[in-house]
């Protein structure tokens, strides 16, 4: 079995999982973020009236944070409630930050939990040697009522990455480079293990990045082997019990990817499928109205200090806007401490408060008609970030920070001194 197929079958009491089988998963926890006031609503038509295990759901208001609608109020109050009349655990209310990065910080994750939430790119946790999964309102509202859900044991896909990323190359490439390889639809309802010495030198912060976008290969979920680093990284949060699941030597991958990564230059991923990935110097002169460093996948701290390093000493570009986006307030307060913020904003940026934003066209920085936007977030399909009539490019925070200098979508290497 792979380690995946085992934290199934201890989830579902059972002594071995075979690929296919449906299994009745008891689930370690259950998250829901502000886009999904119907969990609540279908966990009553269910005729629910307490859920089963408060200490093992969590509510996170990130996608409207803070509300920018009545209604998106109204649903975040509705929440608020409750959370406070069931007795529910965990509520991270509109300062906390993006789902993944904040449930990872306040030590809900460790390796081979059962984690289902109500966003597709919950395969982050895959970061950490857990089954992270995502899910729609039903579904969740069925964990509230019952502690479990039924899962299907996925096929596993090796990808493996070797290679020493040069300087100005990030994860992101890294996986905007993967996805234009292998698709949109090139893991749908399978996991991807990801492996390879590229993979054993990347921080944490990178790992969330690859494994956060297996989802948009249509993965199930993802999966790195825990390691020193991130067993670290784990107890310094938690001081939960776990034990490290191995995959059998003899387990057979459906299918096994090698990539080289040694020369790979910096990426885009062009309008409008994030399978679009070329390497930037194939890009002709594109300029940018909007740029965006923030997200699940480019709010992290590093991704901030790369963006610091790259723009100190410029100015944004009197054409573009560059929006600035904290994956969480832990993440916030220590770029204030480092003196990154103080920094960009002097350079012309606009720092928001830490949530989702504009990457689900929500509200801190939508675009309008004719506009074209170069981002650090996971997708580019008309309409994402606003108008279906503006272009959106995905980018590392390193050549999102290049961009707003320039003003046009540029080589970051160019301002690192390669």
């Amino acid at each position: 079995m792979h380690a995946l197929h085992k934290m199934l079958a201890r989830a579902s009491g059972k002594d071995y999982v075979k690929e296919g089988e449906i299994v009745k998963a008891k689930v370690d926890l259950a998250e829901v973020n502000d886009l999904y006031l119907q969990s609540i609503r279908s966990f009553y038509e269910m005729k629910g009236t307490k859920v089963h295990d408060p200490d093992k759901i969590a509510f996170i208001l990130d996608h409207y944070s803070p509300a920018p609608s009545i209604q998106s109020a109204s649903n975040q109050k509705a929440m608020r409630e409750f959370v406070r009349a069931q007795e529910i655990k965990y509520l991270f209310d509109i300062n906390a930050g993006v789902c993944h990065q904040v449930m990872v910080e306040a030590g809900l994750v460790w390796p081979g939990i059962i984690l289902i939430a109500t966003d597709s790119h919950t395969t982050t946790h895959g970061a950490f040697g857990a089954f992270g999964t995502g899910v729609g309102a039903t579904d969740l509202a069925t964990i509230m009522l019952t502690g479990e859900l039924w899962l299907r044991a996925p096929e596993v896909i090796k990808v493996e990455i070797n290679g020493k990323l040069k300087p100005g190359v990030m994860a992101k490439d890294v996986i905007l480079h993967i996805l234009s390889k292998l698709g949109t639809d090139g893991a749908v309802y399978k996991a991807i293990e990801y492996t390879g010495n590229t993979v054993e030198n990347m921080s944490i912060a990178e790992r969330m990045v690859i494994c956060n976008m297996a989802v948009e290969m249509g993965a199930k979920t993802s999966y790195i082997k825990p390691d020193k680093k991130i067993l670290t990284y784990v107890k310094e949060r938690t001081d939960q019990d776990f034990e490290i699941l191995e995959t059998d030597e003899d387990y057979h991958y459906a299918e096994i990817h090698v990539f080289d990564v040694e020369n790979l230059e910096p990426q885009v991923a062009i309008p409008h499928s994030v399978d679009n990935g070329v390497d930037i110097s194939t890009i002709n002169e594109v300029y940018v109205d909007q740029v965006l460093i923030g997200t699940c996948t480019g709010g992290r701290l590093e991704d901030i200090e790369i963006a610091t390093k790259i723009i100190e000493g410029n100015k944004i570009h009197p054409d573009t806007r560059l929006i600035v986006i904290p994956a969480s307030s832990e993440v916030m307060e220590k770029a204030i401490e480092k003196g990154y913020i103080t920094m960009l904003i002097k350079a012309g940026a606009t720092i928001s408060s830490p949530g989702c934003g504009p990457c689900l066209g929500t509200h801190q920085g939508l675009l309008a008609p004719g506009e074209v936007c170069a981002t650090t977030s996971s997708r580019n399909f008309p309409g994402r970030m606003g108008s279906t009539q503006a272009d959106i490019y995905l980018v590392s925070p390193a050549t999102a920070a290049a961009i707003a200098i320039a003003g046009k979508i540029t080589d970051p290497r160019k301002y690192l001194q390669i």
